[in-house]
């Protein structure tokens, strides 16, 4: 049996937000910002399930936000939140709980305590519902171009969700309820219930204009753990007039011999960025005996890798390369080799490293047999 079943309305459009979509489906955090908050609900051990309220249009964006997670069937939205969550709450009907909990999927980081006091409010006989509210304690004064009057700030409290109700009493007051109620609170007291101030939290704060979702991101705090892998890569030298290295193409009496353009100090970097996330290595993800790849420009390779640290939420720290040759010089290029690994990862110049040396004539490398390559890359992931 469900005893308390939480309702989110998500079925707006956000248009103060900005961005291309719903405020409730852009990415925060790497996730969109319904998922923090269903996550944030699904977390409290009191709460038996979670029904999101949406815009049929936005079914799409929904699958995706909610993946993997064991949810009822979304509810259709209507063109007013108050239509939203009637709507949500008609399709609990069937199976009804004792205590609904109805949520703005746009206050997204909701501290477990606020959901406490809600449920201790809700344990006294004597309230319909509660509703948690931050005291005002900014001064507060009337006027138009200048200021007029005074308004006292006692008893004045700025509201916040979720609304938790005797789902029952909540139902009858939506279903006689008048249009153009804000929340359940203004439905509730016209209705005549009891409803209850228990304590708010900054956290619990609404995403409404575009400065918010940096004010969103700031609040979260992931756990990352540092790894470091390394790679290295050889090519000989053979027919041509010049050598990439790093991304810079370099004027020279010979080319390196490869399937790609055989840019050494990349493709150590590439392998290096894989083994920071256990993702093989650029042989298993470019095959030289793939004709695709003949020719290629190392960047794409690179940039490959760095995607795939990204997708596993990493932060590239930083990058070192080593090449090693006896010629041509690495000195008057190096800069640019910096300049332009850091262009393909996305990342400042400042975490990139190139370095050259030589083996003091000696091996193939002394010999101008081919170039050596070696890296390393540090990388935080999530813990």
């Amino acid at each position: 049996m469900v005893n308390v079943h939480a309702l989110i309305v998500a079925a707006g459009q956000g248009f103060r937000a900005g961005g291309d979509v719903p405020k409730q489906y852009q990415l925060v955090g790497g996730q969109m910002l319904l998922r923090h908050a269903i996550e944030g609900l699904l977390a409290h051990p009191a709460i038996d399930a979670v029904t999101v309220v949406i815009n049929p249009a936005d079914r799409l964006l929904y699958d995706a936000a909610v993946a993997g997670l064991a949810l009822p069937e979304p509810v259709a939205g209507g063109p007013t939140r108050q239509v939203s969550v009637r709507n949500g709450l008609e399709a609990l009907a069937g199976t009804p709980p004792a205590l609904v909990l109805v949520h703005d999927a746009a206050r997204a980081f909701l501290p477990s305590a606020v959901i406490d006091g809600l449920l201790a409010a809700l344990a006294i006989p004597a309230n319909d519902g509660a509703v948690p509210a931050l005291a005002v304690i900014d001064s507060l004064r009337r006027g138009n171009d200048h200021y007029d009057a005074a308004v006292d700030r006692d008893g004045l409290w700025r509201v916040q969700t979720p609304q938790a109700f005797r789902y029952t009493p909540l139902l009858a007051a939506h279903r006689n309820a008048p249009d153009g109620a804000t929340d359940e609170l203004a439905i509730a007291m016209a209705a005549g219930l009891r409803v209850a101030i228990t304590p708010g939290d900054e956290r619990a704060f609404k995403v409404t204009g575009p400065q918010d979702f940096a004010k969103a991101a700031a609040m979260i705090v992931i756990p990352l753990t540092s790894r470091t892998a390394s790679g290295f890569d050889v090519h000989r030298f053979g027919p041509g007039d010049h050598v990439w290295l790093c991304g810079v193409q370099i004027p020279h009496s010979h080319g390196l011999v490869g399937h790609s353009d055989a840019d050494a100090g990349l493709h150590a970097l590439t392998d290096a960025l894989l083994g920071t996330i256990s993702a093989g290595d650029i042989g298993d993800h470019f095959p030289p005996s793939d004709p695709r790849w003949k020719g290629a420009a190392s960047d794409i390779f690179l940039a490959h890798a760095a995607k795939f640290v990204r997708e596993a939420g990493g932060v590239i720290d930083h990058v070192d390369v080593t090449l090693i040759c006896e010629r041509p010089k690495v000195g008057p290029h190096r800069l640019t080799m910096r300049e332009r690994i850091a262009a393909i990862l996305e990342i400042p110049v400042a975490q990139v490293s190139v370095k050259a040396t030589t083996t003091e004539l000696l091996g193939f490398t002394g010999r101008s047999e081919g170039i050596a390559a070696q890296a390393i890359a540090s990388v935080r992931l999530p813990a």
